[in-house]
């Protein structure tokens, strides 16, 4: 790319001094001709003056005005067709530099198909590209210091259960054998749920700051999800589910972190029998195209509002009719799923209607872990 514009660049240099030779070559070949007619014919009638004789009697004197003159105008007719590429060289150069003083609102005006309309687009996106980074940076402050007021509220709540639990026992030795029983299986289960939410958060974190090395191999897509589906067996039949594999290949090898990808589809498969069991019934299909997968996952349980979906993916969020004890989650599930996603340059979305929850992901086929991925897989 980098050459061919280079090469675009010299061709557009080399034409316009063709263009500007000839153009002067011709006018030179004008010019000789008629002032030699006109000498010859002025001779011919008899008229003379100084004018007549100097150019007559001086032939060096008028081959060197005929250069001068001839390197007056190739000059002037290069500079005519060389100033639109210099004028958009100059813009170019300006936006680059307002860039470098910390101006990132700066763009500039593509016009027309060249080399110099690509660097215009190019210094755009790139600008476009750090406002995001900047942005996205600003994000990760905002996200400390809400990070840190919702870890103290949901960390709070299992331990002062578990403490109050464990008082009541402490405090009443002679409690019935059943009360105890029923309060050490309360805190327990509180002290369970407090050690899902601790690992969920330290997973959270190292993603969502980058302290997760990434790890990218060639691994079956179909293969992955087969073997994620079976391993959840167990919790399908715990809740009375069945679950569906559809393919339309056999097997589609992609670029990935398989670690980081099982993850993000046991998430999402945990998140389907947790809160579509009324559905009786899971589906997972992929679609394999040259250059994208797609992995959908789908439960028939209830329908989340359509307010609630752009809010999903945010964490410790938790959809209203999941707060109850018996499914309520952590809330960083699918905050860390679509961190994965977006680590591998994918994108991941949500819809939900009376004919299920659909978590759709795109990954790309052949993924560069070495480039900067700003935009989403449409």
């Amino acid at each position: 790319m980098k050459n061919d514009v280079s090469r675009r660049y010299y061709a557009r240099i080399v034409m316009n001094i063709i263009y500007s030779a000839i153009i002067t070559c011709l006018v030179e070949i004008f010019l000789v001709a008629n002032i030699s007619m006109l000498v010859r014919y002025l001779e011919e009638e008899g008229h003379q003056g100084r004018m007549i004789e100097a150019i007559s009697g001086s032939q060096p004197l008028v081959v060197l005005i005929y250069v001068l003159f001839g390197i007056l105008l190739f000059s002037g007719t290069l500079l005519f067709l060389q100033g639109p590429s210099i004028r958009y060289m100059n813009q170019i150069s300006d936006a680059i530099q307002d860039l470098s003083e910390g101006n990132l609102n700066t763009t500039v005006e593509v016009v027309g198909d060249d080399e110099f309309s690509g660097m215009a687009a190019n210094l755009n996106k790139m600008a476009e590209d750090i406002r995001r980074l900047m942005e996205k940076e600003r994000e990760s402050e905002r996200t400390k210091n809400e990070l840190i007021t919702n870890v103290a509220h949901d960390l709070r709540t299992p331990l002062t259960s578990i403490i109050g639990y464990l008082e009541l026992l402490e405090r009443n030795p002679s409690l019935a054998p059943e009360l105890q029983s029923k309060y050490i299986e309360i805190a327990y289960g509180k002290s369970k749920r407090l050690e899902k939410l601790i690992q969920d958060l330290f997973g959270f974190t190292k993603l969502n700051y980058g302290k997760i090395a990434m790890h990218v191999t060639q691994l079956d897509i179909v293969k992955l999800l087969g073997q994620l589906l079976e391993e959840a067996y167990p919790s399908f039949a715990q809740k009375g589910l069945s679950y569906d594999l559809q393919s339309n290949v056999p097997a589609k090898t992609i670029t990935a972190d398989g670690a980081l990808l099982a993850r993000l589809f046991d998430n999402l498969i945990g998140n389907a029998i947790k809160y579509g069991a009324d559905g009786k019934r899971v589906l997972v299909q992929i679609r394999a195209e040259e250059e994208v997968v797609s992995v959908s996952v789908t439960n028939y349980g209830f329908v989340i509002p359509a307010e609630e979906l752009p809010l999903i993916f945010n964490k410790f969020y938790r959809v209203e009719q999941s707060r109850s004890s018996s499914t309520g989650g952590t809330g960083l599930g699918l905050a860390i799923a679509k961190e994965i996603v977006e680590m591998h340059g994918g994108s991941i979305g949500v819809s939900s209607d009376l004919n299920g929850t659909v978590f759709t992901v795109k990954l790309q086929v052949h993924f560069d872990i070495n480039k900067e991925h700003f935009d989403a897989i449409d």
